[in-house]
């Protein structure tokens, strides 16, 4: 514990500046935009297929920007990346207050997907993969923190904000958050890079050397990794972004599902730490083959079962998923493809995992206003979790095969 403590209090600064990025990058996720799901379809007179399809082309329009746009990371210090994405992000928070029609709703997500799911989070691990080396796991468990604590306090104080001005002054009040704490307070944090030259680093976390993103892009080996890296994004957002339509199914109230958030993220924080000490010991490519086990459970749950008592079930489920990809992926990257073109290689992935989330809600959309039984799909997903756990099994195994060879051939 108190070499814990030291290490945040020598880090608090870089440490505090991720999370604070994280957390606010709630504002583009999906389970934050669906808690306005049901008004938005009333308002455009949307069906779920119909908002689905939307929420699709506004999703693939960011994901096809993300891979340029990225490319900042590798050009530009972290504090002006972060605040040139906060400002972004609020201009589409109020964008979405203002929406009344159909173009303006989709620019609008377009620009809260981009800015917030996609350059919030990149911003965010990109710099701390670069920053920290020999406990990188640990780092990059407290930074994306940000994301658990933004989905156990963000969706109870939308619903407030929400009852109080209306679904539209909602999101007047997240940009105003946006820009009177999280932009100065940010750029305070960011505004000194952290030089971790010194800092000691096991061999066995080592990359054998530096990849440029397009040596990455012909590595078959990286496709079967992002087949595992791409299912909890996919099957989070498909989930959440139905969270009416299932609360409906089942005869749930929506505010008991919506308060259940609370114990996925409890569970996730706890997660994310173990997390962060298992792979500073045992190293993210070992880890590989574990993360997906539980979104499959999770998956199974919420399929078969109906009661009430599922809902914290498949919450805490969730959470052990995400806790251990959250960490998993924000530091298996450098682990594998060094730090050199980190926010090329990282943005090509943030934009496959943009891909999946604007694939699942449109997909599942369309499936429902066809008659196919949602629990049937859930199960579907959980089927699909546990083949990506066995490839990761296989691919676990070669990356390690791959970087001895490596080490071997480094010079002295």
């Amino acid at each position: 514990m108190p070499s814990f403590l030291r290490f945040l209090a020598d880090n608090f600064r870089w440490l505090a500046g991720g999370f604070l990025l994280t957390l606010f990058s709630s504002f583009g996720q999906t389970y934050f935009i669906s808690l306005s799901s049901g008004e938005i379809r009333r308002a455009f007179d949307l069906s779920n297929g119909g908002f689905g399809a939307l929420y699709m082309l506004a999703t693939l329009g960011s994901a096809l920007t993300l891979p340029v746009l990225g490319r900042v990371m590798d050009r530009y210090p972290a504090a002006i990346v972060a605040a040139g994405t906060m400002l972004m992000l609020a201009v589409a928070t109020i964008l979405m207050g203002f929406a009344g029609g159909a173009v303006m709703l989709v620019l609008a997500l377009y620009l809260l997907r981009l800015f917030g799911q996609g350059m919030m989070t990149q911003t965010a691990l990109t710099s701390t993969g670069r920053w920290f080396a020999a406990n990188r796991g640990r780092a990059v468990s407290l930074v994306t923190l940000g994301q658990q604590v933004g989905e156990g306090i963000f969706p109870f104080l939308f619903v407030v904000a929400a009852g109080a001005l209306g679904w539209r002054g909602g999101w007047f009040a997240c940009a105003a958050l946006l820009l009177v704490l999280a932009l100065p307070l940010g750029v305070m944090l960011l505004k000194v890079e952290r030089n971790p030259a010194g800092d000691v680093v096991p061999t066995r976390q080592r990359a054998g050397r530096d990849w440029t993103r397009a040596e990455v892009l012909r590595d078959p080996n990286f496709y079967v990794l992002c087949s595992g890296v791409l299912a909890p994004p996919f099957v989070a957002t498909t989930i959440f972004f139905h969270q009416v339509y299932l609360t409906e199914l089942r005869g749930w109230p929506l505010g008991i599902f919506a308060g259940a958030f609370v114990v996925m993220s409890a569970t996730t924080v706890v997660t994310t730490l173990t997390a962060g000490w298992l792979i500073d010991r045992f190293t993210a490519i070992r880890l590989l083959p574990t993360f997906l086990l539980p979104l499959g459970l999770a998956c199974f749950a919420i399929a078969w079962l109906d009661q009430a008592w599922t809902i914290p079930l498949f919450m805490m489920l969730l959470g052990i998923s995400f806790g251990f990809s959250s960490t998993l992926i924000g530091a298996l990257w450098p682990e594998i493809y060094g730090t050199r073109e980190l926010g090329s290689i990282r943005s090509v992935v943030v934009a496959m995992m943009v891909f999946a989330t604007a694939l699942g809600p449109g997909l599942t959309g369309w499936l429902i206003d066809i008659g196919v039984s949602y629990p049937l799909q859930l199960a579907a997903m959980g089927v699909y979790a546990f083949a990506a756990a066995g490839a990761m099994v296989l691919v676990s195994r070669r990356y390690r095969d791959r970087r001895m060879i490596e080490a071997m051939e480094l010079p002295g």
